[in-house]
């Protein structure tokens, strides 16, 4: 028997010392529980990913240091940890295998993706040379992340003689990626018929949220539960080679229900925004609309009530009921609650600029002056106190532009700008069934930005229902508008939503980074030209 243990933890990026400390403390631990190897994701003593620090020299000296260091400590255990190297002027994702002191072997990743969110190809060369290591009688042999969704890297260390892969990972989440991992698994296993551990990151990055949720797949193409979701842990399992079965021992089971699974994602990668960027306190506007009531829940759930300040900002056109929804999901959830009024400062900036407008009738400039005096609010209370501002626009509203640069997409991050209209409506009643947080009258009211008299999103929109399945179509699949046509919708309202979609990239660019959930989020994943030809030819 071979006891195995995968360090599925968060490393911060950029952090050496921090993440040298975290492994050498993982190392003693795995050390003490009896373990043989240990296990660490891709890139872990730099975090992932490290991105233009690749380029800088100093960083890639300190991290060689920082391995050589963690080296020299390993002793009664092998360790498999992932890193940059250098090596006559080129740069490899590598992963180091440590034994007595020293680095017995190294692997560099093969297969530099490109696509979506990663830039790999940017930073490194990719290395040929499998790596198969012998441990008490089994032969290992390494994969690095996207080598383990190509069939040839895992198929030259069955040719080195490896009866058992190991893959540290550094793998993003996203909606459907359990089930591209399930589907990996088995293609590797049709491959080479050779059990497989799987080591993922956990921990929130930019736009980025690591799911950890690591696996194993026995000889027989059995794969085990996923492990915890979004939770460091120290996972250990037993490894039998005359059956190459594993038994994990004690692992905490990962969500099965997608709504758990996502509003978990949410809440990582809130909560480690705000912490790993130094800041304590998160305020932003309460409306009382279904966006900022979600955007409350995420944040109390993610960093406690004591950490969080809404502060509701009416003016002539907001309701009672607003401001009663508001008051009462913040008494709920016991946060810190203002009103500030900014009917004063709309009357005095309509006072200011009446000279230049003249008599022309009140529209759209009057209603974006709104959001943008509250946007002036929120960014004075970030100011005055050192509060990180939240920006709580959704992903349909970002897509088409229904939301006010400089106004509402004010904010140093945006929980659900990932999140489509009708999502955030399913994560407010998942939410609700745990415990009830959002009133239901927030969910049940009919979506307004009150910038006018009786305003409803549907004066200037269709039905989020229709419109979240063309933006989908549009954005997420990269449809063509008559093919999205074909599917059964109005084709004017499909070139109108296009053509917002297209006019409003310039705002795109403007808005904070927020936690990516879908498999093509807009900003790393969706990079489209703001000065573009196209947006003529396509809808012509």
């Amino acid at each position: 028997m071979i006891k195995l243990a995968l360090a599925q933890h968060d490393f911060l990026v950029g952090g050496l010392k921090r993440n040298l400390s975290k492994a050498l403390s993982l190392v003693a631990r795995a050390r003490e529980e009896g373990a043989d190897l240990l296990v660490f994701p891709e890139l872990a003593l730099t975090g992932y990913p490290p991105e233009d620090l690749l380029l800088r020299p100093g960083f890639l000296e300190a991290c060689e240091d920082a391995v050589q260091q963690l080296a020299s400590q390993v002793h009664s255990i092998d360790v498999l940890i992932g890193h940059p190297r250098v090596e006559n002027g080129k740069r490899y994702n590598s992963a180091s295998w440590m034994r007595d002191g020293r680095i017995i072997g190294r692997y560099d990743k093969h297969h530099l993706p490109n696509y979506a969110v990663f830039d790999e190809q940017r930073y490194f060369t990719p290395g040929t040379n499998a790596l198969v290591v012998d441990l008490k009688g089994v032969r290992m042999g390494v994969l690095i992340c996207e080598d383990s969704w190509e069939a040839m890297p895992a198929l030259k260390a069955k040719e080195q003689g490896a009866e058992l892969l190991l893959a540290p990972n550094a793998s993003p989440y996203r909606d459907d990626k359990l089930s591209a991992r399930e589907n990996m698994f088995a293609q590797r296993h049709a491959d080479t018929g050779l059990p497989m551990v799987y080591c993922n990151l956990v921990g929130g990055q930019d736009e980025l949220v690591f799911d950890g949720r690591s696996m194993l797949l026995d000889r027989d193409g059995c794969l085990s539960s996923p492990g915890p979701l979004c939770e460091e842990a120290l996972l250990l399992a037993n490894y039998f080679p005359e059956n190459g079965r594993f038994e994990p021992l004690d692992w905490k089971a990962a969500p099965a229900l997608q709504l758990e699974e996502i509003y978990t994602v949410l809440t990582t990668g809130l909560r480690d925004y705000v912490r790993k960027n130094g800041f304590h306190e998160v305020v932003f506007g309460l409306s009382g609309g279904i966006d900022s009531a979600l955007t409350l829940a995420l944040a109390v759930d993610a960093l406690g009530p004591e950490s969080v300040h809404t502060v509701m900002m009416p003016s002539r056109h907001t309701s009672g009921l607003s401001i009663e929804l508001a008051q009462e999901q913040a008494v709920q959830l016991g946060v810190d609650h203002r009103c500030i009024s900014i009917e004063p400062a709309f009357e005095t900036m309509t006072t200011l600029l009446s000279p230049s407008f003249g008599d022309r009738e009140p529209g759209l400039t009057e209603e974006n002056l709104q959001a943008r005096l509250r946007g002036n609010i929120v960014m004075a209370l970030s100011n005055e106190f050192g509060w990180l501002p939240l920006a709580t626009s959704n992903k349909s509203e970002l897509a088409v532009g229904y939301c006010t640069i400089y106004g509402d997409m004010c904010g140093g991050y945006g929980p659900l700008l990932d999140c489509f209209k009708m999502r955030v409506y399913n994560l407010a009643r998942y939410r609700n069934g745990l415990s009830p947080v959002i009133p239901d009258a927030v969910i049940s009211r009919a979506p307004s930005a009150e910038l006018r008299p009786n305003q409803a999103d549907q004066d200037s929109l269709p039905p989020y229902e229709v419109l979240d399945e063309v933006l989908s179509r549009y954005v997420e699949r990269d449809w063509s508008i008559a093919r999205i046509v074909s599917d059964g919708f109005d084709e004017a309202m499909v070139r109108r939503v296009a053509g917002l979609v297209l006019m409003n990239e310039y705002k795109r660019r403007q808005a904070p980074p927020g936690t990516r959930v879908t498999h093509r989020a807009f900003g790393r994943d969706r990079r489209y030209p703001i000065t573009s030809g196209w947006k003529g030819e396509e809808l012509t």
